[in-house]
């Protein structure tokens, strides 16, 4: 029974299936279901089998992955930080780059400041894959593979963005199987350490493009001149194209190459349908650069001087403006051709409602040897000659001691040894305060300066936080007011700045995080304890009122600027500085050995070039400040009576006086005048109050002076004292002549 069922079976299966040799197979004890069954059970176990290979290999491959980057280390990503220090203006544009330590171009740029055609094509033409893979590109792996076995050999490669960016930050070009590897490997560790626009960022850094050129933007700018933010089609496919052999394809060198190679981008933008056929029709017509250009070099001496002081920044931020710095270099090229042989330039302007730098000229010209072009003629200190004088009448302005219609006489006179004369040698005779100063007479400078005290107008400018250099173990002379000390360009430039502020100079900076220091302070409140201001609203009105009507240059308009000019002692330094209602403009000229030039003044030298910065700054001038409350506008007529003259050294004050002492008038104070509020400085930072200038009128000599019934002084030639008061608030003050007569005034002192 058993053997019927048997053959029958086998006789039913024969009359539906071929023979096979699959048919004679015995089954093994226990497995039912026909030869087929089992045909697919040998295959699952090979599956099986294959499986379990696949996932030892995996894990293998996993494995080695990890030894692989355990001794490899992690990736020097750091490399890329070695960049090129850079100076920027105020708006980030290039002023002047620097190369790196081993004399390479590497400037930092991103993918943000870059155009964004150039980054189309990049990955159209390197990486197309290049957001979809994880650093290798397991398809363009196979795909250079089995070209390779078909041909014979390399057609096409497999490297992605990402492996090209392992190989630079290497800094070797790995060409073995196992340094392909190891690349590769690196690639994966990148990209588990980067995101792709910081990959990219580190491509566009550490590019070849020939010679020591490395980076977009250093190509950029020496291929064509210009930033890689705005490139034309042509100029991004060539940028494309030359990493991929720098040296062959240097355009300086190899132009032809360079045509081919940058059309073979073009085309292959083309097809990836980034660009349109046209625009490619149209960059294939644009030329290839024949040679490097220079790169910026502009305000040459602030950019060096800022490297210097801060050698661990990248990126130094300016104040500058770079079109303004690009003029006005420019402008003092061409003037140094009407200055003569070794006679040099400088030019400093400044925002002076914020102290912001926006131009630093040092020299004529940076490369000029002869003329000492490497010398910063900005910040070198010299002798400022007559620029101090609107300083001096200001003092005097505010002291009560002048006015600008009070009446001066300028004649011979003698102080000790030292006898003035002015820069003409001749004597105007009777003059006023106003005339005085625009005409820059050095005899009434003096005169007043006597009375102020040069003293008080060296503290006064130091006070402010400016520079004044005296000769070693001297003490500030009569003489400052004709240039007798050493400023810089830069710090008169800030002084000036005090006349358009109502008396208050701004300090000057040129670096931006100096600007955000101090509005930190400021918001802080950590001000400094002691003021800054250098003179009253109204004595800077007064000045400003006398100095926009300084006799301007040939060809130039009067009344625009105030300005005022100076030239040292021998001939060696003509200055000129002027402000309208938003800029200050300092220019020096002069030679930067220190030596004479017979006839170098600063209306002829300086002040031409003065009036063509401001032009060159804008054509619409800001109005100047108008007069604050408080200011006497009258003609000398109507000035109180110790205001119509000036006292001449060392004379009486009256005729009567002087005819005989028993008909001298009652002595009176003049100033300050009773019931008074007087605004009174601090001299430091102790909130000591600046001593205060009592005047009196009348009487007769010697004159005592009492605050609150203390006495405070004796003037036994003269009818003014300088009084040290203790604090603010109310005094009352006295004086008492020889003969007894009294007068009395009460003040506040705020």
């Amino acid at each position: 029974m058993t053997a019927s069922r048997h053959e029958s079976t086998t006789s039913t299966d024969a009359a539906h299936e071929p023979a096979s040799a699959a048919d004679t197979r015995t089954l093994p004890p226990g497995v039912t279901g026909g030869p087929r069954r089992g045909v697919r059970t040998k295959l699952v176990r090979i599956a099986a089998v294959a499986a379990a290979g696949m996932i030892v290999a995996a894990g293998a491959a996993i494995g080695g992955l990890e030894f692989a980057k355990h001794r490899l280390g992690p990736p020097p990503i750091s490399a890329a930080d070695d960049l090129s220090t850079i100076v920027v203006d105020r708006n980030g544009r290039l002023l002047r780059p620097f190369t790196t330590a081993d004399g390479r171009w590497r400037l930092p740029v991103t993918t943000h400041e870059v155009d964004q055609r150039y980054l189309a094509m990049l990955l159209a033409f390197e990486d197309r894959r290049f957001h979809e893979h994880s650093g290798v590109d397991a398809r363009a792996v196979m795909r250079a593979a089995g070209q390779f076995l078909l041909n014979g050999r390399i057609v096409s490669g497999a490297s992605t963005l990402t492996m090209q960016v392992a190989r630079l930050l290497e800094g070797r070009h790995h060409r073995t199987a196992i340094g392909k590897l190891e690349q590769m490997v690196r690639a994966l560790q990148i990209e588990q350490r980067a995101s792709k626009d910081q990959i990219l960022d580190l491509y566009l850094r550490l590019a070849p493009f020939g010679g020591n050129i490395e980076g977009v933007r250093a190509a950029a700018l020496a291929y064509f001149g210009k930033e890689p933010k705005r490139l034309s089609v042509g100029e991004a496919a060539l940028l494309v194209a030359l990493p991929q052999s720098p040296e062959a394809r240097r355009p300086d060198r190899f132009a032809a190459r360079a045509r081919i190679a940058r059309n073979r981008v073009l085309e292959r933008a083309v097809e990836a349908g980034v660009i349109k056929p046209a625009d490619a029709e149209l960059a294939r017509a644009e030329p290839v650069p024949t040679k490097r250009r220079a790169f910026p070099m502009l305000a040459p001496h602030l950019a060096e001087s800022e490297v210097a002081l801060h050698p661990a920044t990248t990126v130094h931020h300016t104040t500058l403006d770079r079109p303004l710095q690009q003029s006005l270099e420019q402008l003092a090229r061409e003037h140094k051709a009407l200055l003569g042989p070794r006679l040099s330039s400088a030019i400093v302007v400044a925002d002076h409602s914020t102290g912001e730098i926006l131009a630093h000229v040092g020299a004529a010209d940076y490369l000029d040897a002869e003329r000492f072009g490497a010398i910063d003629m900005a910040t070198a200190v010299r002798s400022p000659g007559s620029t101090l004088k609107p300083l001096i009448y200001a003092l005097a302005f505010d002291l009560g001691l002048a006015h600008p219609e009070t009446l001066i006489e300028d004649r011979a006179v003698r102080f000790g040894t030292y006898a003035p004369k002015n820069f003409d040698e001749e004597f105007h005779g009777t003059v006023t305060i106003r005339s005085a100063l625009a005409n820059s007479l050095n005899i009434p400078a003096v005169k007043v300066l006597d009375k102020v005290g040069p003293g008080r107008m060296l503290a006064r400018i130091r006070r402010a936080g400016l520079k004044a250099e005296l000769p070693d173990a001297t003490e500030p002379t009569l003489a400052l007011a004709l240039g007798g000390l050493g400023m810089t360009l830069r710090d008169l430039a800030g002084l000036y700045t005090a006349f358009p502020r109502g008396g208050e100079p701004v300090t000057l900076v040129h670096r931006k995080a100096d600007i955000a220091t101090a509005a930190l302070a400021l918001r802080r409140g950590q001000q400094e304890k002691r003021s800054r201001r250098l003179v009253s609203p109204v004595a800077s009105w007064y000045v400003t009122d006398i100095l926009k009507d300084a006799p301007p240059p040939a060809s130039a308009r009067a009344g625009r600027i105030a300005y005022k000019t100076g030239t040292s002692y021998g001939y060696r330094d003509a200055w000129a500085i002027g402000y309208d209602g938003h800029h200050v403009v300092a220019v020096w000229t002069g030679r930067p050995d220190n030596a004479s030039t017979p006839g170098l003044m600063g209306r002829h030298a300086a002040a031409p070039l003065l009036f063509d910065a401001f032009a060159r700054i804008s054509e619409a001038r800001a109005r100047l400040p108008s007069a604050p409350a408080g200011a006497l506008q009258v003609s000398g007529a109507d000035l109180p009576p110790p205001l119509k003259r000036f006292p001449e050294p060392g004379a009486a004050s009256t005729v009567a006086e002087t005819a005989s002492p028993f008909l001298a008038p009652p002595v009176a104070i003049a100033f300050p005048p009773d019931r008074a509020e007087v605004e009174v400085e601090t001299a430091s930072a102790e909130a000591v109050i600046e001593p205060l200038m009592l005047k009196a009128e009348g009487g007769t000599l010697p004159l005592t002076w009492l605050a609150d019934g203390k006495p405070i002084g004796i003037a036994t030639h003269r009818r003014d004292l300088v009084w040290q008061p203790e604090g603010r608030g109310f005094y009352k003050l006295s004086v008492i002549d020889a003969k007894g007569r009294v007068d009395r005034v009460t003040v506040r002192l705020r």
